[in-house]
């Protein structure tokens, strides 16, 4: 399975490096020493503890801004048949379903627990500000 550093798992979670290191001390996520002596999480087990920990984000039209167009996150799950592929990934508090190829989850050597990217890219985004009414 994958190891995440510390630092890294508190940038996929949202939380501090800090609060990590907690966990690690209350038993909440195990962790271990990778090959030059840091400490290392499970990326399985940090991505179900991203899933779990997932916060809904609040209702968009109540607060400005745009979402970005790229997204690092975990693989929290994968359902796969011999030619498509149905990949959840746990972003911070998003969660980003794609439907790719099988063979290019194969390529890209993902897994449960590995890091990975969701780019996107869309022929109609809708940005709303608070107060304001989107026209559609």
């Amino acid at each position: 399975m994958p190891q995440i550093r510390i630092r890294d798992a508190a940038l996929y979670l949202g939380v501090s490096d800090d609060t990590v290191r907690r966990w690690i001390e209350g038993g909440v996520l195990a962790s271990e020493r990778d090959a030059t002596g840091r400490t290392v999480v499970d990326g399985l087990e940090l991505a179900r503890l991203a899933k779990q920990n997932a916060v809904l984000p609040d209702d968009p039209s109540a607060a400005g801004g745009s979402a970005r167009n790229r997204f690092v996150g975990l693989v929290t799950d994968i359902v796969m048949d011999r030619v498509m592929a149905q990949v959840e990934l746990q972003c911070g508090p998003h969660r980003v379903v794609s439907l790719i190829s099988s063979e290019a989850v194969r390529e890209l050597g993902l897994e449960l627990g590995s890091v990975a990217v969701a780019v996107v890219k869309a022929t109609n985004v809708i940005v709303e500000a608070p107060g304001t009414a989107a026209t559609r």
